[in-house]
């Protein structure tokens, strides 16, 4: 039902005074016998808002997302302190382009990048790995037992004499492959960062990575042949979140361009510039609001939302043009502009608060999801979809009613539209979309939509969960952490993609012939599975220390049953700070080194883990998944896979029950739904097509879709059960909400596709796969809208009559004669 509680016809009132003041609903009163204080209190607001935006900073955390609440991530939140470098880890490889890593120049720009690396804000210090940190250390066997020291000579100076011992160093510590590239060509410098909370605050992602860039750029300048002195490679989560906020610059340029694509659209179609300006200006203030309140709330804007601005903007532009058309309408028709203001109140204000409502539940829902970046921006998004009900359906209705719109324009409108209702112009195509009310285009309509949906269903069947390319899908193939990624995955023996099973014992029990060898057991079946390059842990220290207590003997590289053997090896790894144990011998991480972070791979050594766990766990041996960045990627890929279709059941629940609020006709929920959940099949598949994985970025996006596309049903539908209830028949009654409505969904679905198409070209990957989606998106939703409500009405509402008791929205003299 879409009422505003008066069925006083809207005709046509040129003078102010000829208008009853008290008509309308409480709310309608309040807001137009009051404008001044509206827009004096939505001035203050704007510019206290504004003034909040001075704190707003964008910013990442490694810890938000992390689904805190999925046992793998307890298990790795647990025993953090006690994994050595399996959390959040950048890796920098230092490359000599004129020769191998034994170059002196080489070696003394290595030292100073080491240095200042040691020195960054948020370095774990104590782990960060190279062959020029103390913590690698290489062992040998003589006849006085063993002996070792750092890699990195106490004497080095840079002498031949050094760096020879400094090579010879390199193979006693067995780190080619690792720290040292395969070629000898570069070395890796591992840098564990400290966890949120730690030295008192967070690491700042975005200065650290600028700290990266300037390092890099320092020590790369060309020398007299013209070849940099070194080449600097940079990967891990802290570089790729601060590269996406570094191109945030570039970002934002596609955004206006969004935006200003829009206001060019939107003012070729009303040829009116204080109405675009208004629509344009009001859906602005909401983003303002919004991001005032989220400063407010010391909320940071992430990289991953930072489309939840445009997005409230464009949704804000969909109502606003509404609005616009209906006052321009009026006016065109001789009414005042402040009366053509409250008969539009009257008439949208319901459906485009049901509409609005409907959007803030969709993104509300998001919080079902256990990562705390989904839930921040499900917050972002839902303040900013709940201020439009202020800016855009309040505030942008009293504007127009004080500037109204060009009265030239207004007659050019009322022109069109009875040219329209004679079949000229726009009007052939809706013609064409009248004919979706009769049976047999509405069976053809139906009928294909029903392929489509099962095209969609079985593309939709193909959509994987997590990353489906190697290094960083928000970033091109060419960008330059995609490109260091490459060279530090052809270079060394073992990737940056760890997958840690902590074996947890009591006090002491760690270094037992039982438990290492189960250690080593589970290291076994992991190295068997497709896609893992290596595995370690410290059941392989203990049985290199165990030959090398032989003399190196090969026939005791072994796990001696006799524990009186093992001890001394486990006191001698406690000894040299091995990183595959803890200082109370209660915890061994068992580490595979994956080919890759790919959701199959991932998928293939999580269930190995987890069949050997179930196998093998006892009351005083349990293997816990999971730590590294792999075992991270592996737990939210099972959160985001379960959480996604419970997403869309909540978001459709909501709509289904907002949409049942608003016309209180079952079957008209259904005409409104069906259209959304075609979107979403296809929608699905198109991301299957396009090699979009479902992750933490893109998770939030088909959801989004459908709160956006409610609005275009909610519009459309609204106006035309109310013409049928005026007696109207179904043809006639969508005759006239084309006219009035439906103009106004394509030309948002339109516009708003024209601004998003533009990311396409985004240097962000993320933002280019999101533009492609948002444009097929709102392309779609708006097809559905126009073709499918009347297709689906031939079936479930062509019965629909005037009711005596209902309270209905009149449209006399619009959308057509």
């Amino acid at each position: 039902m879409v009422t505003t509680g008066s069925d006083e016809s809207m005709a046509v009132v040129s003078d102010p005074k000829d208008f009853d003041q008290k008509s309308g609903n409480l709310l309608e009163r309040l807001i137009f016998n009051h404008r001044i204080w509206v827009v004096a209190g939505c001035i203050f607001l704007t510019l206290f808002f504004g003034f909040q935006l001075r704190g707003l900073v964008v910013g990442a955390s490694y810890d938000k997302m992390l689904p805190h609440a999925h046992p793998y991530i307890k298990n790795f939140l647990e025993n953090r302190g006690e994994l050595r470098g399996l959390g959040d880890t950048f890796r920098v490889a230092v490359e000599n382009p004129r020769g191998d890593i034994f170059d002196p120049a080489y070696l003394d720009a290595l030292a100073k990048i080491n240095d200042e690396i040691f020195l960054l804000p948020g370095v774990n210090r104590a782990w960060m790995k190279s062959i020029f940190t103390p913590v690698v250390r290489w062992t040998e066997v003589t006849e006085d037992g063993f002996v070792g020291g750092p890699v990195l000579p106490d004497t080095f100076n840079g002498s031949p004499q050094s760096i020879e011992q400094l090579r010879i160093n390199i193979a006693r510590a067995g780190v080619v492959g690792s720290l040292v590239s395969n070629d000898y060509r570069s070395s890796m410098i591992i840098v564990p960062l400290l966890g949120d909370g730690a030295e008192g605050k967070r690491v700042d992602y975005h200065a650290l990575s600028v700290a990266l860039d300037e390092i890099r750029a320092k020590y790369s300048k060309l020398g007299p042949d013209g070849k940099p002195l070194v080449r600097v490679h940079v990967i891990g989560f802290a570089k790729l979140v601060g590269d996406l906020i570094q191109g945030l610059g570039e970002v934002m340029y596609f955004f206006v361009a969004a935006a200003a694509v829009a206001t060019i659209i939107i003012f070729l179609f009303t040829r009116c510039v204080r109405s675009t300006v208004l629509v344009v200006a009001c859906s602005l203030i909401a983003v303002v609001w919004q991001l005032g309140m989220v400063s407010m709330l010391g909320r940071e804007l992430d990289p991953f939302s930072i489309l939840v601005p445009f997005l409230v903007f464009a949704i804000g532009v969909s109502h606003g043009a509404q609005k616009m058309n209906g006052i321009m309408h009026d006016v065109g028709r001789g009414t005042h502009k402040w009366v053509a203001a409250r008969y539009t109140y009257r008439r949208l204000f319901f459906a485009g608060m049901t509409a609005l409502l409907a959007d803030a539940v969709g993104f509300a829902v998001l919080t079902v999801i256990d990562i705390p970046v989904i839930r921040e921006l499900a917050l972002t998004a839902s303040l900013g979809v709940g201020v439009l009900i202020f800016t855009n359906l309040i505030l942008l209705p009293v504007l127009l009613s004080y500037v109204g719109v060009s009265k030239k324009a207004a007659l050019r409108a009322l022109a069109q539209d009875q040219d329209e209702a004679r079949g000229k112009g726009m009007g052939r195509i809706w013609t064409v979309l009248e004919r979706f009310t009769e049976k047999r285009w509405a069976i053809g309509a139906v009928v294909l939509a029903v392929i489509l949906g099962g095209v969609g269903y079985v593309g939709g069947m193909k959509l994987k969960v997590g990353d489906l390319d190697a290094g960083a899908p928000e970033l091109r193939p060419n960008s330059r952490y995609n490109l260091d990624n490459a060279f530090i995955t052809s270079h060394y023996g073992i990737s940056s993609d760890e997958l840690a099973v902590m074996v947890k014992t009591p006090a002491g029990k760690c270094g037992t012939f039982e438990n290492l060898t189960e250690a080593d057991r589970l290291a076994w079946t992991l190295a068997q599975v497709p896609g893992v390059q290596r595995t370690t842990s410290l059941a392989d220290t203990i049985r290199s220390y165990t030959m090398g207590s032989f003399d190196g003997n090969p026939k005791w590289m072994t796990i001696s049953e006799s524990q009186s053997l093992i001890d001394p090896q486990v006191n001698n790894a406690v000894a040299w700070n091995s990183e595959y144990l803890n200082g109370d011998c209660t915890l061994l991480p068992v580490i595979a080194y994956l080919s890759d972070h790919k959701a199959e791979t991932l998928d293939r050594v999580i269930q190995a883990a987890s069949d050997f766990a179930a196998r093998h766990d006892t009351s005083e041996r349990k293997f816990l998944l999971a730590a590294g960045n792999a075992g991270v990627d592996a737990a939210t890929n099972i959160v985001v896979n379960e959480a996604n279709h419970t997403m869309l059941l909540y978001v459709y629940g909501a709509v289904i029950l907002l949409c049942a609020i608003t016309f209180r006709n079952w079957r008209a929920v259904v005409v409104a739904v069906l259209p959304l959940a075609l979107t979403s099949l296809l929608a699905e598949a198109v991301m299957a097509a396009l090699g979009i994985g479902v992750k933490v970025a893109t998770l939030p996006v088909v959801a989004l879709g459908v709160g956006i596309g409610v609005d275009y049903a909610l519009y459309l539908l609204s106006v035309q059960l109310a013409q049928q209830r005026l007696g109207l028949s179904l043809s006639q009654a969508y005759k006239k909400a084309l006219g009035f409505t439906g103009k106004v969904v394509g030309l948002v679905g339109v516009t708003l596709a024209a601004g998003v198409v533009t990311w396409a070209w985004s240097p962000i990957k993320f933002q280019a796969d999101m533009g492609i989606m948002l444009t097929f998106m709102f392309l779609w939703n708006m097809v559905g809208a126009l073709v499918l409500i009347p297709a689906l009405s031939w079936f479930l509402l062509r019965g629909v009559r005037q009711r005596q008791t209902t309270a209905v929205v009149q449209l006399d003299g619009l959308g057509g004669q």
